[in-house]
């Protein structure tokens, strides 16, 4: 249901009670503070969090910030919404409790047991797994009690054997905290954890490939050193099998953008750019471009651009028909930086090859490279833009340029444009 309901829409009032004194809605899932007065957990968690120290209604100092769940005033709530349904009033759902610390360190201390059953650990580790699944606060209390150092030694205490429960399950919470800068170097600069990490590319579950996959590129962002990031990207297997996951044939939107952010982290060592090549990269990438959101297409043109600066690069993309066309139709489509990349990617492109140029004008580059040199995108795209119509000055047909006076005020508009 909405967060607020007036009288005149649905014909009811709701009880003063009811609503949260900080927000004045309904509360969804009241909590009681030190003071006793009770409050709604996503507002009086936001006063906190804004370093306020004191209750809200009675002014008083909040020694203790544990939140006690209101279960009576809860149902009472539900009853209320259950009551007045014909009135467009939908039940709020039970909240979920957010994961107690004291639990969170009993299921880590299990999980890390070795004195005690497979059965009993993998149990402590699918509850640990709920626990992160469930909400962002649940993975914030689950990462202040070293978890991530527990996981870890858990997920590489049997990589030289078939992979058991406790390492898949393991990867799987993993999969879902970003590392510290030490924590990546631990796994980076073992040979023997990044070739387990890689073999997991390949497992016959899509989930594994794809957990696997997202701590990989954890590690590679998140170490400095280039010569173990250069040492992950040399694996002959690497690219394949990240490839292998942007192409998984149905739709699975987390294999989309784990995929891209692992080629992209991949990408980043430039020597072994032409590995990604050879795995069929390029075309993944343009064949996928249309499908990724916001962020993931970013990434994505953010490789094309990377990839095209190398000559292997360069020739496949351009032997492939849509790249043109492509990069031109969205330029100016997603976002700022897309279009920075996407322009940089044209430049190359176009450097390269005179009949690249010719499509690139043909598919309507100039409009596009025009208007942009006119917004308000960065500076960046902005040079590249330039750059890219100085090199195509002597391409532009007649006919392209014999309404575009309104352009005349930029620097990089060719001379038989202002005459």
């Amino acid at each position: 249901m909405p967060g607020s309901l007036e009288p005149l829409d649905v014909g009811v009032q709701i009880p003063y009670h009811f609503r949260c004194p900080i927000s004045l809605e309904l509360m969804r899932d009241p909590v009681i503070v030190g003071t006793g007065q009770t409050y709604d957990r996503p507002s009086i968690e936001s006063w906190v969090a804004t370093g306020n120290t004191t209750c809200p209604v009675t002014r008083l100092p909040l020694t203790d910030f544990t939140l006690i769940p209101n279960h009576t005033l809860r149902r009472l709530i539900q009853e209320w919404c259950v009551a007045n349904r014909s009135y467009g009033v939908e039940r709020i759902p039970t909240p979920k409790q957010p994961a107690d610390p004291v639990m969170v360190r009993s299921l880590l201390s299990q999980a890390a047991s070795e004195s005690i059953s497979s059965h009993a650990r993998l149990s402590a580790l699918r509850r640990l797994r709920g626990l992160a699944r469930d909400s962002d606060k649940n993975r914030s209390v689950i990462s202040t009690h070293n978890a991530r150092e527990v996981l870890l030694g858990v997920l590489f205490s049997e990589t030289n054997s078939n992979s058991s429960e406790l390492n898949l399950e393991s990867l799987a919470i993993l999969s879902s905290f970003p590392l510290s800068e030490s924590e990546c170097l631990l796994v980076s600069s073992d040979p023997n954890r990044i070739s387990y990490l890689i073999s997991l590319l390949s497992h016959p579950s899509i989930d594994v490939r794809v957990n696997a996959a997202s701590l990989l590129e954890n590690v590679v962002a998140g170490t400095r050193s280039p010569e173990n990031r250069a040492e992950i990207s040399n694996h002959d297997e690497v690219f394949d099998r990240i490839v292998g996951i942007l192409n998984y044939p149905l739709s699975y939107p987390r294999a989309m953008k784990v995929g891209i952010k692992a080629l992209f982290a991949l990408c980043l060592v430039k020597q072994h750019r032409h590995k990604a090549v050879d795995a069929g990269a390029v075309e993944a990438l343009i064949n996928r471009l249309a499908d990724f959101e916001k962020c993931d297409a970013e990434r994505a043109l953010a490789t094309v651009e990377l990839l095209c600066r190398i000559p292997q690069g360069c020739a496949a993309f351009a032997s492939h028909a849509l790249t043109v066309p492509l990069l031109v139709k969205i330029i100016l489509k997603i976002s700022d930086r897309a279009t920075e990349y996407a322009a940089g990617a044209l430049l190359s492109l176009c450097s390269a090859a005179e009949r690249l140029q010719r499509e690139a004008v043909a598919a309507g580059v100039l409009t596009q490279l025009l208007l942009l040199v006119q917004s308000d995108c960065t500076e960046r795209a902005k040079r590249k833009a330039q750059m890219l119509l100085k090199l195509l000055r002597d391409s532009w047909p007649e006919k392209s340029i014999r309404n575009s006076d309104d352009f005349a005020c930029s620097d990089v508009v060719p001379k038989k444009i202002r005459n």
